[in-house]
């Protein structure tokens, strides 16, 4: 087994982390500014209930005329939503998110958000799974959102002062009690604050939502912005406050302003020389489908009946990960020497992980355009600790299914592979490599495609005869 020696298993540097959240959110539409043109998002109305009432909120279902958040047209159970995702994913190949944005709160439905996330993470393998929530019960559920690969949560957070929050909630509910006024902002912010530090610390990116009420919280954001960047959170999304009266909120009914655009500026500047701002979002509907700012759910209206088969995944994941590719490489992907590798890495940065250990691989586009995150498969372990685990019949399936799932990849990268898995993948076409064992990712891949595109080269001249 390869070792892991003091100069090879240092810490990443910050260049390391800022290049791997950079691929990370290069296809994530919400989080990325050049990606939400060429990506594609779903969002799954499986959240009826709500655990905190906000005076900007009036959740609307099977409603098509208003586009802003907490409205949507249908509910969906899991397992239509499971179908529904297959449906959109197969007509609009350039979808790379599914995530979970209400009409509520989704950590206030944990049965139906976990059984639709879990669905989704086994159905398809290569989405990125993303939440929206408002954080009162995200302390709760940050081990089970990052154990299902949720990588990107959004948290609603207004303000740090409980006293500007009792102007902003009404009341909440936790543990079966209903708290509201200063008591309820005090809860509210300490449980957000918490879930927050918690995902970051799992390496989680969180993006922070805000809504700007005029004459309430507007003076309070650059606090929010300030703390919140101290506690990990990646990105800071400033958003109108959407206050008409014929939308039934609170805060339209009693003539509360909404902010003007010089408003909105100010306070992105002011927040922006803290952290980044988000500052292309649309404030989408809990049922959005199709590229920020182009919704398509009224196209997939019809509620799809789930599939007692559904048809194989894999050609369109594979189909989805060429496109996916030449998106993010600008069609430096397609030239013939260009090919797809996998890495096992617990966060991408590093190749760290046992191939048999590994609940995920990198998949990354190696061309002239360099090593590109394409995007995540998430897989089922073969091996548990056992060092003779690749010889264990009763993982037959799982290993089959792994194999699978790489079939279009030139390259495994891992910290080490056991005999029987080394020589399957060989015999697909695949080459393992382990030489490259906890060191970093980029470097590793580019120093092989260097090798690859060499060794091409010479299978060519040799192919037309040439010395």
């Amino acid at each position: 087994m390869t070792s892991c020696s003091s100069s090879a298993c240092q810490a990443p540097t910050r260049e390391m982390l800022d290049d791997l959240v950079a691929g990370k959110v290069a296809s994530h539409p919400c989080y990325s500014r050049s990606g939400h043109h060429r990506f594609a998002r779903m969002h799954l109305p499986v959240a009826p209930a709500c655990n905190l009432q906000c005076n900007y909120c009036n959740r609307k279902f099977d409603c098509s005329n208003e586009s802003r958040p907490g409205v949507s047209s249908t509910l969906l159970t899991p397992e239509q939503a499971v179908a529904k995702v297959r449906q959109v994913a197969t007509a609009i190949p350039q979808l790379s998110v599914v995530g979970i944005a209400g009409p509520g709160d989704p950590l206030a439905n944990m049965h139906r958000t976990f059984s639709t996330l879990e669905r989704v993470r086994e159905a398809f393998p290569d989405l990125k799974l993303c939440l929206s929530t408002n954080g009162l019960m995200l302390p709760d559920a940050v081990d089970r959102l990052v154990a299902l690969g949720v990588d990107h949560v959004t948290v609603t957070i207004n303000t740090l002062d409980p006293d500007i929050a009792a102007q902003i909630y009404a009341w909440l509910w936790l543990e079966g009690e209903r708290y509201s006024g200063r008591e309820a902002g005090e809860i509210l912010v300490a449980r957000q604050l918490e879930g927050v530090r918690r995902l970051t610390a799992k390496g989680v990116l969180v993006k922070i939502n805000s809504v700007l009420i005029p004459g309430i919280n507007d003076q309070a954001l650059p606090d929010v912005s300030q703390l919140l960047q101290a506690s990990g959170a990646f990105i800071h999304n400033i958003m109108p406050l959407i206050a008409r009266p014929e939308h039934g909120t609170v805060f339209g009914l009693n003539g509360q302003a909404e902010p003007d655009a010089a408003m909105i500026a100010a306070v992105r500047q002011r927040c922006g020389e803290i952290m980044p701002q988000m500052t292309h979002c649309h404030q989408c509907r809990a049922d959005a489908i199709g590229m920020l700012g182009e919704d398509r759910s009224q196209q997939f209206a019809r509620i799809p009946e789930p599939e007692p088969s559904p048809q194989p995944w894999l050609p369109v994941l594979f189909q989805r990960a060429r496109l996916h590719a030449s998106i993010a490489t600008q069609g430096e992907s397609d030239d013939e020497d260009a090919c797809l590798v996998a890495v096992a890495s617990q966060r991408g940065d590093v190749i760290d992980s046992h191939f048999g250990h590994a609940d995920r691989f990198y998949i990354y586009s190696l061309s002239a355009a360099g090593v590109v995150l394409v995007n995540q498969r998430f897989t089922p372990k073969y091996c548990h600790g056992n060092d003779n685990c690749d010889t264990e019949q009763d993982n037959e399936e799982r290993m089959t299914a792994i194999f699978d799932l790489l079939a279009d990849v030139q390259a495994v990268f891992c910290v080490r592979m056991g005999y029987t898995p080394w020589q399957k993948l060989e015999a697909l076409g695949i080459q393992p490599c382990v030489d490259d064992a906890w060191q970093p990712v980029t470097a590793a891949l580019t120093r092989w495609w260097q090798d690859y595109r060499t060794r091409i080269a010479s299978s060519d001249r040799r192919n037309k005869g040439v010395a």
